[in-house]
């Protein structure tokens, strides 16, 4: 309790004897028993002012609010991810969501996370959503990551390009629901900022091993195998928070790997929505917010069925609960948030004859993709040979969060881990999903996602051979701007 409300109790004099007492005049008498009351009458007031006051204190620095609801369609739309479906979705295994963590430091400054239970997020539809986040609310790019599972049980979305066979029906209702996707996403921020309280954020990272590398690892061969070849990252980065009640309000979790283990009709979440599930029922009344890492070329394997997928979630939710259970690490209530665009090279796009020639031996997809190509040439439109490529750091007090477009392989998680330390959070897929984003030597490989999967793209051609470098000399330069020292040999700089 604070000294100052007792001043004058503690100023009396009270070695009064009882004849003293006694003889004492009426007036005197009354004062006493004035001051008397008057103490009791105060001191339940020093009391709250007293308790109010150390809640200020320890409360003093993050806010945060949750929010989340589902997406799943009410209908049935063409499912994202595989190109050998033949027809649209045929019920629901478990819901999508999409879920919203708003942040807050202790001078205001204000970011949010918003993770998706979907495929992808093309260029157009991201920024028709930061554009509408940055009107409504004044956050700008750098405030707000739009960070998608990459779940292959999620509807098409408007913007998509012409991988998939849609009729007109199908058309009409991916753009219907694109429509309502942007309207719950804008509404969910404005929730979650607007239920903002005081917390506590801690950070830490666990790890798991369902992820193998497909590219180094024949999958028809996996049960034969003793050993898995690399590379790969099997942390599990974790953010916690706790509110001033000491309740677990929010998780937000990674892992990076395809979420590929059901290719059938029905809308999932996949591994990554069965870890949500678990995670928010052995935390009533927390949100799980799962966010996917750079897991262009890791696969969950075995996989196939709804068991697989169960089995994956519940390993990820358990070590999640394992970081979570134990000490982590207090983030002090301090954000910075940075982001850019760069151009990133193509590689020299296909002439018009090699695009005839592509057309003609070619069907399904990959014929779509050169007459698009072909299209846009005849209207006398030169192919682009860059692509604005997104680039984000966030840093919550020590905590540092990358954030990388497209679908990044593993390599860039390790090589920015070499970089800047073990202890940082690298995320892929965030804010466009336009492509695959393979590693030089990848690119020299060649194969699906060195190659051939530029035609399940907007994309003329594949990228330019060096863009690993260029992106990885691009973190460093925006880590800069962001006061984010590098490691080398150990030691910071």
């Amino acid at each position: 309790m604070p000294p100052d409300c007792y001043t004058n109790l503690s100023g009396a004099k009270y070695n009064l004897t009882l004849l003293n007492f006694c003889l004492l005049s009426n007036r005197s008498m009354k004062k006493i028993i004035f001051l008397f009351v008057s103490f009791f009458l105060i001191l339940p007031f020093c009391d709250a002012t007293a308790h109010s006051s150390l809640q200020k204190k320890v409360y003093e620095g993050w806010k945060a609010g949750v929010a989340s609801t589902i997406i799943t369609p009410s209908e049935s739309i063409w499912l994202a991810g595989y190109g050998s479906r033949d027809h649209p979705s045929e019920g629901t295994l478990n819901d999508l969501w999409i879920k919203a963590l708003a942040l807050q430091d202790a001078k205001g400054h204000q970011s949010v996370l918003v993770t998706m239970d979907l495929e992808e997020i093309p260029k157009s539809l991201s920024d028709r959503i930061r554009d509408q986040l940055n009107m409504k609310f004044h956050l700008s790019r750098a405030q707000v990551i739009l960070n998608v599972s990459h779940t292959h049980s999620s509807p098409v979305l408007e913007g998509f390009g012409d991988i998939y066979p849609l009729d007109s029906d199908q058309t009409i209702k991916i753009k219907k629901y694109t429509d309502q996707l942007v309207g719950k996403i804008i509404a969910l921020v404005g929730k979650a900022l607007h239920s903002m309280e005081p917390v506590k954020l801690y950070s830490g990272n666990g790890i798991t091993r369902f992820q193998v590398n497909r590219r180094n690892n024949n999958e028809s061969l996996l049960t034969s195998q003793t050993e898995l070849k690399g590379p790969n990252d099997y942390s599990v980065p974790v953010i916690k928070v706790v509110n001033g009640s000491g309740k677990i309000t929010a998780i937000a979790f990674g892992y990076a790997c395809h979420n590929t283990v059901l290719s059938g009709y029905q809308y999932s979440g996949d591994y990554a929505g069965f870890a949500q599930a678990e995670l928010e029922k052995a935390y009533p009344g927390t949100t799980a917010l799962f966010f996917q890492g750079c897991g262009g070329d890791q696969n969950p394997l075995p996989r196939g069925t709804a068991a697989f997928a169960k089995q994956y979630g519940q390993t990820l939710a358990a070590a999640v609960e394992s970081v979570v259970e134990e000490d982590m690490h207090e983030l002090s209530p301090q954000l910075y948030t940075s982001y850019k665009e760069i151009k990133l090279p193509l590689s020299t796009p296909p002439t018009k004859e090699e695009l005839q020639e592509l057309e003609k031996r070619f069907s399904g997809y990959q014929k779509r993709w050169a007459t698009r190509q072909l299209d846009q040439l005849n209207r006398g439109t030169p192919l682009m040979t860059s692509y604005p490529y997104p680039l984000q750091i966030w840093r919550l007090g020590d905590q540092v969060m990358m954030m990388l477009g497209g679908e990044a392989v593993i390599e860039y998680a390790i090589q920015l881990k070499q970089i800047f330390g073990q202890h940082i959070f690298v995320l892929g897929y965030s804010n466009d999903v336009m492509a695959y984003i393979p590693s030089s030597a990848i690119i020299n490989e060649g194969g699906y996602e060195g190659a051939s999967s530029v035609m399940t793209t907007d994309l003329p051609s594949m990228w330019a051979s060096d863009i690993e470098i260029i992106i990885l000399s691009q973190m460093v330069q925006l880590s800069k701007e962001s006061g984010i020292p590098k490691i080398e040999f150990g030691l910071t700089k």
